[in-house]
């Protein structure tokens, strides 16, 4: 019977548990949104997960939803991460960098005065966007969205061609793989909605039409990148940043079978709506195991108990862990041992220092 402690593969990687890290958003990254050396201790202490997803990494300084979160467009961050992956590698372990694009959930104050970009310009919901900013005091607290404006042709080419030159980046700053960011009402998920996107051109219209942009991304990252080495990340039904999908199950079986077409190494559901008490994983899985062959990772509020029996069950191959990854750095020996687990603090959970970022106890010193 599997375990959370077997070891597999994913695409071209050998993994040694199914205890992934998800990606989680911490906005401590330095000027020019460069990853930092508390950057690469805070990576290099979960280097025991199956494989760490790196927080959202903005492709694009037209990208931005949480001021201070990294980038991976220019050749200062790719150093940065390159710092990153050495230490991670150095501890024994595998990291998957998650390719970003905000789109219309952004505000010109973070942005340098730039208006964010999406879809259609559908502009009827900004209070339901979630942005982010640093205060001079600095508390980091959630700002108003700025109405977004549709994309042109040439700019939604110039995005495809944006994660291209970030999955190129990721992989010369020494990242195992890359993960694309189709979740969470970012630029790709806007794209999928027919009611954020409301295009009238071959981006519009049909599922067919809305899902091109993703089919693009990923011809457009093959390029660069084996699709043994590319995952994708889904939340067909998530309320987060108000996408509104009134059909998910026909867009998510569509965009399954383009995964399944490409062969991408895994696809990560992330069952969002959970951490509001609304679970619906096996709505998900159902939408996509049909028509998707490969590797599944599930995510969001599932615990060791729950995820040994997904496991068990064979209804995934990986379970990630945000939170309790967050404050439990050494997660997999934990979960081995039963516990005992660190409780999440709030303090420090977006930006900051050291505090509530790289100072959760392992094991060996709780014990001692």
């Amino acid at each position: 019977m599997p375990s959370l402690f077997n070891a597999g593969t994913v695409g071209d990687m050998k993994i040694p548990n199914r205890i992934v890290m998800a990606p989680l958003t911490r906005c401590r990254a330095g000027e020019g949104d460069v990853p930092v050396v508390t950057n690469t201790k805070y990576y290099a202490q979960r280097a025991s997960a199956a494989f760490i997803i790196t927080e959202a990494t903005n492709i694009s300084p037209r990208s931005c939803a949480f001021e201070h979160a990294p980038g991976i467009w220019s050749q200062d961050q790719v150093k940065g991460w390159r710092g990153v992956t050495k230490a991670v590698h150095e501890a024994g372990g595998r990291i998957f960098l998650q390719l970003w694009h905000c789109g219309r959930v952004g505000a010109e104050g973070i942005l340098d005065g730039a208006q964010p970009l999406s879809p259609s310009g559908v502009n009827d919901d900004l209070d339901a966007l979630q942005v982010y900013g640093l205060l001079k005091n600095g508390s980091y607290v959630r700002i108003a969205a700025t109405p977004s404006r549709a994309m042109t042709i040439s700019e939604i080419r110039e995005a495809v061609n944006e994660y291209r030159t970030a999955a190129r980046n990721a992989i010369d700053g020494g990242c195992d793989g890359v993960e694309v960011h189709i979740a969470n009402g970012y630029l790709l998920h806007q794209f999928l909605s027919p009611t954020i996107n409301i295009r009238e051109d071959e981006y519009g219209g049909s599922v067919e039409n809305r899902a091109r942009i993703v089919r693009e991304v990923l011809e457009a990252i093959r390029f660069e990148v084996p699709m043994s080495k590319v995952g994708v990340r889904i939340s067909p039904t998530a309320a987060y940043n108000n996408v509104r999908d009134p059909n998910p199950r026909e867009t998510y079986e569509y965009v399954s079978q383009i995964f399944q077409e490409f062969g991408v190494a895994y696809v990560h559901i992330c069952d969002i709506n959970a951490w509001a008490g609304a679970p619906d994983l096996p709505e998900l899985l159902d939408m996509v195991k049909p028509h998707y062959q490969g590797p599944i990772i599930a995510n969001a509020g599932i615990t060791p108990e729950a995820a040994e029996d997904l496991i068990a069950d064979g209804k995934v191959d990986a379970v990630a862990f945000g939170r309790m990854f967050l404050a439990n750095p050494d997660l997999p020996a934990r979960i081995s041992n039963g516990g005992p687990y660190n409780e999440l603090r709030y303090t420090g959970l977006y930006g900051g220092g050291e505090t509530g970022y790289t100072d959760y106890p392992v094991l060996e010193a709780v014990s001692a």
